[in-house]
């Protein structure tokens, strides 16, 4: 294909052309942003220099200035809600709502502010209630997830369920293990009350929302024991290894009793060793060690903290190794000794904690529900020191 040179006459044309186009749109950004009110400039200023008690002064006073400036009511509840003024907030949105001339996109949007606001101040009652108007909007999705939100904290476990199904059915994503966790939690308030049977229609329902809910067949195991059928117990437990071995670190005591209660105790030791062996946790490790203790003696009880020392070097093995290595420690080495483990006890404390791999809380217990985010099911089964060795 040959060079043509009148295309080089095409350069400064489309020059021209862009040029003309950007002082078009810049004469337009001029001219709109004239008519703007000074304040609001202010305002933005100190948003952006994170002066937020300056900004909202700024913006107080455009809109005493210009009521029929919406986006500014916005942007101000907004603020007042983010500095935890919920009653300036509520006053601000109740007032948009309160103009007859609110087209119905803007009516709906502050009405989920209005829901915001409540929600933040703990008024539950009203939140709800202003939630439930915006079904049928844009904002209903939304809306679904704060009555879930809702529901959660009020421990309203039936309506939570319904409220994630509906959220589920609209396309707001799968919602299998947080309805789980919610039959899971109806099954523990029937186990409080007695209630077995009631608590087992639960756990079904739980394990055919969600196969793999471990939460769901630890307390089948406890619901079969609390009806007086260990063997069906302790079937509902070992299902958790098929699930995630790891998870068997928190049933290996239930499996340990179950086992004895059936005169089959060593059995299950065999069991929980394999288990140790494939996936290595320090709350397993405790109870293999007291098992193995009453079972086969110091000796091996010695010889099993000390393989697991080597497999797996942590603090919190290493409390464990000096744990057993005082129980037939020579006199005169025995408050040494005892000093060195006090010290590594000591220490161990802040270590042995899980952690919420969502936002980080550590706790000393277990949880299914994060106290820190409210997530579901984001804690890994084995502490944090352990988590670290390993990655």
């Amino acid at each position: 294909m040959e060079f043509e040179f009148w295309w080089l006459l095409g350069i400064p044309v489309f020059f021209g052309l862009g040029w003309i186009a950007a002082r078009v749109d810049i004469n337009q950004l001029i001219s709109e942003s004239r008519t703007l009110p000074r304040g609001y400039f202010k305002g933005l200023n100190f948003l952006l220099n994170e002066q937020p008690d300056k900004a909202i002064d700024a913006f107080i006073e455009i809109v005493k200035l210009d009521p029929e400036t919406v986006d500014l009511h916005f942007a101000l509840g907004n603020l007042f809600r983010r500095r935890g003024e919920t009653e300036r907030a509520i006053r601000v949105h109740q007032n948009l709502l309160a103009r007859p001339d609110l087209p119905a996109e803007h009516k709906a949007h502050a009405q989920y502010e209005l829901g915001q606001d409540y929600l933040k101040a703990g008024l539950l009652d009203r939140a709800e209630e202003t939630f439930h108007l915006l079904n049928d909007t844009q904002y209903g999705a939304q809306a679904g997830r704060a009555l879930l939100e809702i529901y959660q904290r009020e421990k309203e476990w039936a309506r939570a369920i319904k409220a994630a199904e509906t959220l589920q059915a609209s396309g707001a994503g799968g919602r299998q293990k947080e309805i789980a966790q919610f039959y899971c939690e109806l099954a523990e308030d029937e186990l409080v009350h007695t209630n077995p049977d009631a608590a087992m229609n639960m756990l079904e329902k739980a394990l055919a929302t969600d196969r793999k809910s471990v939460r769901a067949n630890i307390l089948l195991g406890d619901v079969y024991l609390a009806k007086g059928d260990v063997e069906a117990a302790l079937l509902a437990w070992r299902r958790v290894e098929h699930q995630s071995v790891p998870h068997a670190a928190l049933v290996a005591q239930r499996l340990l009793d179950g086992y004895q209660a059936v005169g089959r105790l060593k059995e299950g030791l065999n069991l929980l060793r394999a288990y140790q062996a494939e996936a290595p946790s320090i709350d397993l490790l405790e109870v293999v060690f007291k098992a193995v203790l009453e079972l086969e003696g110091v000796e091996a009880a010695n010889q099993l903290v000390s393989d697991e020392l080597r497999r797996t070097p942590t603090l919190l093995g290493l409390d464990k190794f000096l744990e057993a290595r005082l129980i037939n420690a020579p006199p005169e080495i025995r408050p040494e000794l005892s000093v060195v483990k006090t010290l590594v006890h000591s220490y161990t404390q802040k270590l042995a904690r899980y952690q919420c791999t969502h936002c980080g809380f550590k706790a000393r217990q277990f949880y299914w529900h994060c106290p820190g985010c409210n997530h579901w099911e984001t804690y890994p089964p084995r502490r944090t020191e352990e988590l670290n060795v390993m990655n």
